[in-house]
């Protein structure tokens, strides 16, 4: 049967390298809904898939700030017609903006919560409401959410609750036959991780495409043999 996949945080890193990898496979996914902000990256990924396209599948793009809960409520109703199902969602978006504790602005404490929390619970909650039922939800916290760390105080926090919010997941959603898992990533060079480490070489910790191959496993078939609580990736 064919499959479908929603991906947020799309445009690079993570989100783009699970695209690609899924989109290139000779796989059952056929289509893709990405979502992300307004980016040259993410133009020139849509450009891409678009224009290198041996499966005939189908790529639904969307731009979107996910900090704007409003619009993803009504865009997963766009989804839903659109697509008319999302088998594998992949909650990738991530923000920080990491500072010591007396500097830190309530206004980005808010929208690291709002993109990294409220905004794939949104998503899940808005999708189930409209009638659908995934096989597989990926979750991706950080192994920052599993310990504090100076400075990073709202990035864990937000990441924290994500594994938490992931296993409750896990158990409501068992009877409709989905899968919850939730990835933990260590070290990868991603535009956040960036943020996080500035002074940090990109080139010697682990890549977007090693946790997209990760993904990929998760939704093989042998995928349900390790995703039984939160699961750290890293080099």
């Amino acid at each position: 049967m064919p499959k479908s996949m929603l991906i947020t945080g799309a445009s690079k890193g993570i989100g783009a390298a699970t695209a690609e990898r899924f989109f290139y496979a000779d796989n059952d996914v056929t289509d893709f809904i990405l979502l992300a902000r307004e980016s040259e990256e993410f133009e020139k990924l849509i450009a891409r898939l678009g224009g290198d396209n041996p499966h005939g599948k189908k790529v639904y793009p969307h731009f979107i700030d996910l900090n704007d809960r409003a619009r993803i409520v009504g865009l997963m109703h766009d989804v839903m017609n659109e697509a008319g199902k999302v088998d594998y969602l992949v909650n990738n978006a991530g923000y920080t903006a990491p500072s010591a504790l007396q500097q830190i602005d309530f206004i980005d404490f808010e929208r690291t919560i709002g993109v990294n929390l409220y905004a794939p619970f949104t998503i899940v909650q808005e999708l189930l409401h409209c009638g659908n039922t995934f096989e597989l939800i990926v979750n991706i916290a950080s192994t920052a959410g599993m310990g504090g760390r100076p400075g990073w105080l709202t990035y864990g926090a937000s990441k924290a609750a994500v594994i938490n919010m992931s296993e409750a997941m896990k158990d409501e959603l068992s009877i409709y036959g989905t899968r919850v898992v939730c990835i933990s990533p260590g070290r990868c060079a991603t535009d956040l991780r960036r943020t996080l480490a500035p002074d940090e070489d990109p080139t010697t910790i682990m890549q977007p495409e090693h946790v997209a191959s990760v993904i990929d496993m998760l939704a093989s078939d042998v995928g349900h043999l390790v995703d039984s609580q939160n699961l750290v990736v890293r080099q």
